[in-house]
């Protein structure tokens, strides 16, 4: 128990002096257009946007992938809603603000990241079922979980552990329809 005391203690140590970094940093206005679309993106508009072409053009496997998405988001979504109540820690935002960013954060609570949750939850399994867009969807997904820590409204491990949930979730929802 002592070992992930001092864990904790480490990763929370290097999540507040990776914040405080971006809090001082002025990015260029490509970067904070790139981040603020992605986060916004992120709120469900990127993964809701991506039916429309599954159906029309997803070939004999397009209700499987859709029943496969919408599985894992609401599973995503039940994970993250319970774990933030359980955690209650508090968001980056509150303890360094970032200067520039325009968004306002959705809860209070900080771990997990919900959208890396989503941005993995959907990645994964569309990757599996279409393999040939993977790039192009690892690097949305990407996009959206750097954008939670680069806008302050995430630590970096929020992101990383609701990466890794969100990829597990939706490796999971596939491997059960496939």
């Amino acid at each position: 128990m002592a070992t992930l005391t001092r864990l904790g203690r480490f990763i929370s140590a290097r999540d507040h002096n990776m914040m405080r970094r971006i809090s001082r940093w002025s990015p260029p206005s490509w970067v904070r257009v790139w981040m603020t679309s992605s986060s916004r993106a992120g709120d469900g508009w990127l993964w809701g946007s991506m039916a429309i072409p599954i159906l029309w053009l997803g070939g004999q496997r397009r209700y499987e992938a859709m029943a496969v998405l919408a599985s894992a988001a609401l599973t995503g979504i039940v994970v993250f809603l319970l774990l933030k109540r359980m955690c209650s820690r508090a968001r980056p935002c509150e303890i360094a603000p970032i200067r520039w960013k325009e968004l306002v954060p959705p809860d209070r609570f900080s771990f997990p990241s919900g959208h890396s949750i989503t941005a993995f939850a959907m990645v994964v399994p569309l990757s599996l079922f279409y393999p040939t867009f993977m790039m192009e969807l690892m690097f949305c997904a990407v996009s959206v979980a750097s954008s939670r820590v680069v806008l302050g409204l995430h630590f970096l491990s929020d992101v990383v552990a609701g990466s890794l949930m969100g990829a597990g979730i939706g490796y999971a929802a596939y491997a059960l329809v496939v």
